[in-house]
């Protein structure tokens, strides 16, 4: 009895199964034979966690983003092929030809196309690389024609980018509506459009695009990441607390995904969960730039780890100079939020709105005489701006000021209604302070300062797509209709 129930017992053990990579790609190659495409995905993707370095998966992977419609990813996923794990796995130049062709990025779709030619007479894709430069012509009709259109496409997304960081989002909007219209499927326009309509003043229009990114790209993680920091900012928890449990299930595969997502959680305050995600990049080497080590030493202090912190800081110092003494340990805790960090970082735009913007700020900032004191501010103003910051130091008038005084008088106006200046309010001075500077150079007279403070309000909730009347600001700002009427038509001269 003892013997056999011993028996029993050795023949009831379980042995443990521990799935393997190619456990999931097996499984995922069955999936998408039967064209169950999200299936295939997920298991493709789970493949490659396991076996990061196999090639062959993350190639599968690839071609069935590709399907899926997020040829971006797609992209991504070949390049980390041919850079990282197999330069001679060419048939990935074929995939990415078929990428950017579907993207209507010609020029890269006719060089990856005959790349792949080019270094394979004799491969499987050579009759449908041949008939996708065929069709690259006939689709382009003119190459030279769709080579140039692509080079305008970048030098057009890098023109909006700038403009967006720079806070000309009126500008930034105009551009990027204009390439979305042109790329519908380029997500990375939308969801830059996205963030200037929200930093314009804007949320429900900001979310309403990131709503259409990710109704034709279901988890695209850039609009999902800025889904939470908008929710962050409007002061939602409900909905933080939620997209924050959804994005730390993610386990995303590329380099630039692993960094937003530890930027963004890093910013909204989940300082571990963003620390996990940027310490991972930094372990496999990524050779960061100044931003990706200003996250990775904010979310180290804030986790305790504050020896990393001050190495990582230093980083930070040689990419951005100007940040010295903003460090997390200071006797003023710097946050995305920092009124001082904020504004000198304003000082620092190439363009001239925003540096009176930063004047007019630093005229009403607590911190005033510590803003005043940093030797950085005054290296891009110009002669109107340097009279400005004279004002803003002294308080004393001089006949050269008037114009300075209108402006900044002005700018008080709008401040009694839209305070206080968070990234929502921060686009009405914007406006403003870019009328401000043409209408000084055309010698307008701005004595009348509520008119002009009206004319910007209404034009910015025109601009907001805002219900908005011409009654209403009249009667807000104690205006006749005709006068408002005419400031209208100044505002909108200037901004022309």
């Amino acid at each position: 009895m003892g013997e056999d129930s011993k028996a029993i017992k050795q023949k009831g053990q379980l042995l443990s199964f521990v799935p393997t990579g190619e456990y999931y790609f097996t499984k995922g190659v069955k999936a998408y034979h039967r064209r169950d495409l999200q299936r295939a995905h997920k298991y493709f993707s789970r493949a490659m966690q396991l076996e990061p370095g196999e090639p062959m998966i993350v190639c599968q992977l690839a071609i069935v983003a590709t399907e899926l419609g997020d040829y971006q990813q797609s992209i991504g996923l070949l390049k980390t092929i041919l850079e990282e794990l197999d330069e001679e796995m060419v048939e990935c130049h074929y995939f990415l030809a078929n990428n950017y062709a579907h993207m209507g990025l010609f020029k890269d779709a006719y060089h990856h196309a005959n790349l792949y030619l080019e270094l394979n007479r004799d491969g499987e894709f050579i009759d449908d690389a041949e008939e996708l430069l065929e069709l690259i012509m006939m689709e382009a009709d003119d190459i030279e024609d769709a080579l140039f259109e692509e080079d305008s496409l970048i030098v057009k997304q890098e023109e909006a980018r700038s403009l967006l960081e720079a806070g000309e989002f009126t500008k930034a909007i105009e551009i990027f509506e204009e390439l979305v219209k042109d790329y519908p499927e380029y997500w990375s326009a939308y969801n830059n459009l996205a963030l200037a309509y929200f930093y314009l003043g804007n949320p429900v229009k900001a979310n309403e695009i990131l709503q259409q990114v990710l109704e034709k790209s279901p988890g695209n993680l850039h609009a999902l990441c800025n889904k939470l920091v908008f929710a962050y900012y409007q002061n939602q928890p409900t909905e933080v607390q939620e997209l924050t449990k959804s994005l730390a299930k993610i386990q995303p595969l590329l380099m630039e995904q692993q960094f937003k997502l530890g930027a963004t959680f890093s910013l909204v305050g989940e300082f571990e969960l963003g620390y996990k995600w940027l310490n991972r990049l930094r372990k496999h080497g990524h050779e960061g730039d100044g931003a990706f080590y200003y996250w990775l030493a904010i979310s180290s202090y804030h986790t305790g780890r504050e020896q990393a912190a001050k190495a990582y800081w230093k980083k930070v110092l040689e990419f951005n100079p100007e940040k010295q003494g903003n460090e997390p340990w200071g006797t003023e805790e710097v946050t995305l939020n920092s009124q001082v960090t904020t504004i000198i970082n304003r000082f620092q735009s190439d363009h001239p709105e925003e540096r009176l913007f930063a004047l007019f700020l630093t005229s009403v900032s607590d911190e005033k005489e510590k803003i005043l004191a940093t030797n950085k501010i005054t290296e891009k103003l110009t002669s109107l701006e340097k009279t400005y910051l004279s004002y803003v130091q002294s308080g004393v008038l001089n006949p050269e000021m008037e114009s300075v005084i209108g402006g900044h008088e002005t700018a008080l106006v709008l401040y009694d209604f839209h305070q206080p200046i968070n990234h929502t309010e921060a686009g009405i001075y914007l406006v403003w302070f870019a009328v401000f500077e043409e209408a000084v150079k055309e010698g307008l007279n701005l004595k009348n300062k509520k008119a002009w403070a009206a004319a910007v309000e209404y034009v910015w909730e025109k601009l907001r797509e805002g219900k908005i009347t011409k009654n209403a600001v009249a009667q807000k700002y104690g205006l006749s209709v005709s006068t408002l009427n005419k400031y209208i038509e100044l505002v909108s001269e200037c901004l022309n």
